[in-house]
């Protein structure tokens, strides 16, 4: 598909790294599959891994995460 944001790049299946913050508390996420634009950079997220994603930064952070680092798992992985 064509970028929305730069309107010149075309998006690849790739993977992208997401970095969330709420409160004090900041979870960064490896390795999500997405849509990449190949001119610059803008991700896009299925619905099912964009819901995955959240569903991790809030396991991190109920258990009291101040800084979380967390590879995407390999057992979600999706075609978006």
């Amino acid at each position: 598909m064509q970028c929305v944001f730069c309107k010149t790049g075309q998006t690849v299946e790739d993977k992208t790294l997401i970095t969330l913050q709420r409160g004090a508390a900041i979870i960064i996420i490896k390795e999500v599959p997405a849509e990449v634009c190949s001119n610059c950079g803008e991700a896009y997220l299925s619905a099912r891994t964009n819901q995955k994603v959240l569903n991790l930064a809030e396991d991190a952070v109920e258990k009291g995460a101040e800084l979380e680092i967390i590879r995407y798992p390999d057992t979600y992985k999706e075609l978006v």
